[in-house]
């Protein structure tokens, strides 16, 4: 990864803000980060592993960022980083994480020969594995470079995407995996995304006993073959304390909770409280500028969809309901101000709908503390989808 030296961009050409600036004086849209709600966010996370007998492998795939990530392991106690693509496992183990989990398939040769060498930069890497065609690549690539990959067999728990389904089908893969050169047969990875951001606790709660019940055979049938996993891998924002007192996982891989969005936000917890309301703070913000009042009673602001992604609804304006963001085209976000309240240049803090790829779409993150620009985090695997 490039190094940043800050004091030589420059504000309006390089980024949107340098350290030391008011927050009213950032360019906008960019993303912001509260560092005191982040931080609390990620010590929270980092205590509860903790006290649960949990590790917490983060979601890189949700911030990009070396930096955030590296905070996380400062203040969260966090073990490593999960990705979803061979690039974003290149640019965080240059970036010094030393405990990398692909947690995807990786089939293209020349993606296996890359993720094959990705060891030699100090850090353990984890592959996820569905079907037993693969281990004879993975471990042809990873002899060739003198290197070793970890294989995680992954159940498919009910997302319905990658993974397989009987408790055969994992033992098969494992004893392929622990008796090929240059592999080593590590664990499970058993994450049930479709359930994560159900409102309902209980019915999230239902989806899980499932998944926990499924995976549980699965663990019992690789101990019978002489194949205890070390790490049984899962759990997400929307199901972490179902996972953690399961009794059989023993690794988190909870990514959303440190920025939070407005589709997590929205879910219910045990008490049917929001967890944005309780649980978890809004820590990320897409900072947005009025640029036109034009109408009475709509201001025009210059977030609109290629400053975040809608795939999961609108932004929320933070702290306000005075004010509705109700629609956006490219470049503009339409908001209604019935009472005419907002001037041009007034500045928003909208909270995505979707964090993960949204973040994508930005450069930056700009740390801010009490109204002041406090540091600048790139976006370090920003468009690494290969």
């Amino acid at each position: 990864m490039k190094h940043v030296d800050i004091a030589e961009l420059e504000v309006g050409f390089d980024v949107p803000a340098l350290p030391g600036m008011d927050e009213a004086d950032i360019q906008t849209p960019c993303l912001i980060l509260d560092l005191d709600a982040l931080e609390r966010n990620i010590s929270k996370m980092g205590n509860y592993a903790r006290e649960h007998g949990m590790r917490h492998r983060v979601h890189g795939k949700m911030h990009k960022s070396v930096d955030v990530a590296k905070l996380q392991e400062k203040l969260g106690g966090a073990v490593g980083v999960c990705c979803q693509k061979v690039s974003e496992a290149e640019v965080f183990a240059r970036g010094g994480i030393k405990d990398v989990l692909v947690s995807n398939q990786v089939r293209d040769p020349i993606k296996i020969d890359r993720l094959a060498q990705l060891p030699k930069l100090g850090a353990r890497i984890i592959v996820c594995v569905d079907d037993i065609d693969n281990i004879a690549d993975l471990s042809a690539a990873a002899k060739s470079h003198g290197t070793e990959l970890e294989v995680f067999v992954e159940i498919d728990c009910g997302a319905g995407r990658c993974g397989v389904t009987t408790a055969e089908a994992v033992v098969q893969i494992a004893q392929a995996a622990d008796t090929a050169e240059a592999l080593k047969f590590t664990g499970v990875q058993a994450y049930q995304g479709a359930m994560q951001h159900m409102d309902s606790y209980a019915d999230r709660k239902t989806k899980l006993d499932l998944a926990i019940a499924q995976v549980k055979e699965a663990v019992a049938a690789l101990k019978t073959a002489g194949l205890e996993p070390e790490l049984v891998s899962g759990g997400g924002t929307g199901s972490y304390y179902f996972e953690s007192n399961s009794g059989v996982f023993n690794e988190l891989q909870c990514g959303s909770y440190a920025f939070m969005d407005a589709d997590y936000g929205r879910i219910l917890d045990s008490q049917g409280q929001r967890i944005d309301q309780g649980e978890w703070e809004n820590a990320l913000f897409i900072l947005t500028s009025v640029m036109s009042h034009a109408k009475a009673d709509k201001a025009i602001v210059d977030a609109g969809l290629k400053a975040q992604s809608m795939d999961s609804g609108l932004p929320v304006i933070f702290g306000r309901d005075d004010v509705e963001y109700l629609k956006c085209s490219d470049e503009h976000g339409v908001v209604g101000d019935p009472q005419g309240v907002l001037s041009v240049n007034d500045k928003l803090r909208l909270v995505p709908g979707h964090c993960d790829p949204t973040c994508n779409v930005h450069d930056w993150y700009v740390g801010v503390r009490g109204g002041k620009v406090e540091t600048l985090w790139p976006v370090s695997a920003r468009g690494k989808a290969y």
